[in-house]
């Protein structure tokens, strides 16, 4: 069935213009004023709202199992969820556990995200390094559409990449044209932290914190981006939240090296206070890697995003609910590390960004839909409003108002981080594949309606970084 939307001003990562769009068979066919409107199309009036690309959610963990448990949003509550707020694809990631095949644990997430509701792909995970590593690295990267993977520097003693293995695994990204990406916390850090928080009887959520401070995050982020730099490999910083570790990127990009960073929509509206709180259940709730910051990294991330040193707005969406964080009852360390977003991404930062005149509508199409296509290698299939695009688009009403609770929201979970805010400017309507599946707040979805979508590999900008290393490779002298 063919849709119209009509009369709307469509806004995208570089221009503002009136028009309608026409999408049929799953894709964009035409833009411009007054269009006809085909026999038995559906037409939406867009009149006084914008029309934008779908967002990207670059970040998700949908069905995680994480620290003895299991995320509860799994993939179609929480791809519902993000239709809801205008998300129409997620990244998400397939974290092997170690010593197991990441070929094996790649097809395990695939199976679990059959019942997904909007488009998707994957991010894999390298936790641990060998021979057979380095050779499904290459499978994933030429059959299977993977030209990411992740690096978590944290949670030692479990999937925590050490120096080796990021050099390792970075050297193979440049050599398969795919992007190392990191979770930039020092490890070793953190865990002696933890320790010292709980010898000095610091158990509940406030020690989450402390033992996760903004230098462990800086130093980190410092280091994986000199790896990179060393092997000329770009890189993708994730959930970004300090200060520390935007100066690192800022350094890095200013003199030539290509480091991308995002930032998540709650290290950008929340402060470190919630963990003070002395109700565990809202505490914990708040417990997440890396950590809510004080004030003034929120102001940092915010001049970031402003100023083009991160890219990219995320949420880490991994839900757990009070059950399930209270194993952590007696030791913080054991709280599963995670909190919801992918409902509300878009809402807080047309509301906390674009209301306030931080961020203009171009600059938010670009963070929250059109830099992730363009660093993920699906522009402009994704991320972009022209003809041939797929036809997953929101349509904005500056005007729609609500207030944020966990009691109306479609996730699973049983807290939202953003309880009690009140929101101006909201999705009317979401399509993704050409399909309306969100009207008015009604949803319209189908269970394993969304498609799994092939990432290429980066191999123009490796060719000429592999050609401009001969080049300069020192001359060897046999003695």
């Amino acid at each position: 069935m063919s849709v119209i939307l009509k009369g709307g001003t469509v806004v995208t990562h570089d221009d503002s213009f009136k028009a309608d769009v026409l999408c049929e068979g799953g894709l964009i066919t035409a833009i411009g004023p007054d269009l006809e409107t085909p026999s038995g199309a559906e037409v939406i009036d867009a009149g006084g709202q914008y029309i934008m690309p779908g967002g990207i959610d670059p970040h998700t963990h949908m069905q995680l199992p994480f620290m003895g448990t299991v995320a509860a949003d799994d993939f179609f509550t929480g791809t519902v969820a993000g239709l809801s707020g205008g998300t129409t694809t997620i990244i998400d990631f397939v974290i092997p556990d170690p010593q197991q095949s990441i070929l094996e644990a790649y097809h395990t997430w695939r199976g679990w995200a059959e019942k997904a509701a909007s488009d998707y792909s994957f991010h894999v995970a390298i936790t641990w390094w060998d021979d057979s590593v380095h050779k499904d690295m290459e499978t994933l990267v030429r059959d299977f559409g993977v030209n990411s993977f992740k690096h978590f520097m944290a949670y030692k003693n479990a999937i925590m990449a050490t120096d080796e293995i990021m050099v390792a695994s970075f050297s193979r990204c440049v050599e398969l044209g795919a992007i190392p990406t990191v979770h930039a916390e020092n490890g070793e850090l953190v865990y002696h932290l933890q320790q010292k928080m709980l010898d000095a009887g610091i158990t509940g959520p406030e020690g989450h914190p402390a033992s996760r401070p903004p230098a462990v995050e800086g130093e980190a982020a410092n280091r994986s981006i000199r790896i990179a730099g060393t092997l000329g490999a770009p890189l993708y910083l994730v959930h970004v939240s300090t200060s520390d570790a935007l100066d690192a990127i800022r350094y890095a990009r200013s003199n030539g090296q290509r480091v991308y960073g995002e930032c998540l929509a709650g290290h950008l509206l929340v402060d470190d206070s919630v963990y003070q709180n002395p109700d565990f259940e809202f505490a914990a709730a708040h417990v997440m890697s890396p950590p809510f910051r004080p004030a003034s990294h929120k102001e940092a991330l915010w001049k970031g995003l402003q100023s083009g040193d991160l890219q990219t707005t995320a949420t880490d969406h991994c839900v757990f609910c009070a059950g399930q964080k209270a194993a952590g009852k007696d030791d913080f360390t054991l709280i599963p590390n995670g909190t919801a977003g992918v409902e509300d991404r878009m809402a807080v930062l047309w509301n906390d960004g674009v209301r306030t005149g931080k961020l203009t509508m171009q600059e938010f199409v670009s963070v929250t839909s059109t830099h992730a296509a363009q660093i993920f290698n699906i522009f402009p299939r994704k991320g972009a409003v022209r003809v041939g695009a797929d036809a997953d688009l929101v349509v904005w009403d500056p005007a729609a108002t609500k207030v944020i609770s966990a009691k109306t929201q479609l996730s699973r979970g049983d807290f939202n981080i953003f309880e009690g805010k009140e929101i101006t400017g909201l999705a009317s309507h979401t399509l993704s594949g050409g399909k309306v599946v969100m009207r008015q707040g009604q949803m319209d979805v189908s269970e394993g309606a969304g498609r799994y979508i092939d990432r290429p590999a980066y191999a123009p900008y490796y060719d000429a970084i592999k050609a401009r290393t001969k080049e300069t490779a020192p001359t060897v002298v046999k003695r």
